[in-house]
């Protein structure tokens, strides 16, 4: 607008300047965009509302200085010197506005940038939270498996004490551990059978029925945080949607050859599907970072991540090329 009112306003000079006048927009455009377009972002910008009210309010400054320019060299006045007031503040005020906008522009840009790196921290925050956690649990087990000698042991020393009350009691207390459970080994990586069978449990409590069929060998070009982070977010978004439907039921499929990983999780879910697949809860910055972050991760592994919704079943297929074995 502030191009547009300088070249039809103060460049204007005759009629036949129209030709010339009609070419310096399309060249000035030309020009900020050439250098401009490095700094232009590649895709469309996701900033926060709050970033967004901020900018608006910035943006309102500039365009309330073009609108007053336009409007006070839009008449013409009985007084000569009170015309070359209002044209000559608008020599002033419309380069002005011009750099303002340029500025603002530049800011959103860095803002998305911003953004979207403080996004990446935060989910690899949660991905390493998620994965210590995981390790903190095997250890419980290899801790105990160690330890299985002693509390055998002192089962051994109450029976020969004529205890078994307190034998009793210290091997229920001992069954009850976590480290204890059902052990299951679904298939040979480490990271990914801890992941599973600590799903495997919850899906269990919950009364959900799952098919597992899991092939992925003991060496994956994956690091272990995004490993855990996928196969955790992909169950856990699975499990909340089919917690909510009359058929209870996922089916998850996850296999490593020729060179690609491949994840397959399907989950009936009742009602409809949020839009981008956002999250429902009311702390949105807390919740609804599992899609975005496995969407992060594929794209760090230059992979894809696609989602099909059919007759009230929700499939999400995760496709990373890792190299051959």
């Amino acid at each position: 607008m502030s191009i547009c009112a300088l070249a039809d306003t103060y460049l204007k000079i005759s009629p036949s300047y129209d030709a010339a006048t009609s070419l310096i927009r399309p060249v000035i455009f030309g020009l900020i965009f050439l250098a401009l377009r490095g700094r232009l972002p590649k895709e469309p910008v996701k900033l926060s509302p709050r970033l967004w009210r901020l900018l608006c309010g910035l943006a309102a400054m500039p365009f309330c200085a073009l609108v007053a320019v336009v409007l006070l060299t839009y008449r013409r006045y009985d007084s000569q010197e009170v015309e070359a007031l209002a044209w000559n503040q608008g020599l002033v005020v419309l380069p002005f506005v011009l750099l303002t906008s340029i500025v603002l522009l530049l800011a959103v840009g860095t803002l998305a940038d911003y953004e979207r790196l403080t996004h990446g921290e935060r989910l690899a925050g949660l991905r390493e939270v998620y994965y210590q956690g995981l390790q903190r649990e095997q250890m419980q087990v290899r801790t105990l498996r160690h330890d299985m000698r002693n509390h055998l042991a002192v089962l051994q020393g109450l029976l020969e004490q004529n205890s078994p009350e307190k034998a009793e009691t210290y091997l229920t207390e001992l069954l009850g551990s976590p480290a204890l459970g059902s052990g299951r080994r679904l298939c040979e990586n480490e990271t990914a059978n801890v992941v599973l069978s600590a799903k495997w449990e919850e899906l269990e409590i919950r009364g959900l029925t799952a098919d597992f069929e899991v092939s992925l060998p003991a060496a994956l070009a994956i690091a272990d945080t995004d490993l855990c982070a996928l196969l955790g977010n992909a169950l856990d978004n699975a499990m909340e949607a089919a917690a909510k439907a009359e058929d209870k039921r996922i089916v998850f499929r996850c296999r490593a050859e020729k060179g690609l990983f491949m994840l397959k999780v399907e989950n009936t879910f009742a009602g409809d599907v949020q839009p981008e697949l956002s999250t429902i809860k009311a702390d949105k910055a807390s919740h609804g970072l599992g899609l975005p972050g496995m969407r992060e991760i594929a794209a760090r592994y230059e992979g894809t991540l696609e989602t099909r919704v059919t007759d009230g079943h929700f499939e999400l297929m995760v496709c990373l090329p890792i190299g051959r074995e």
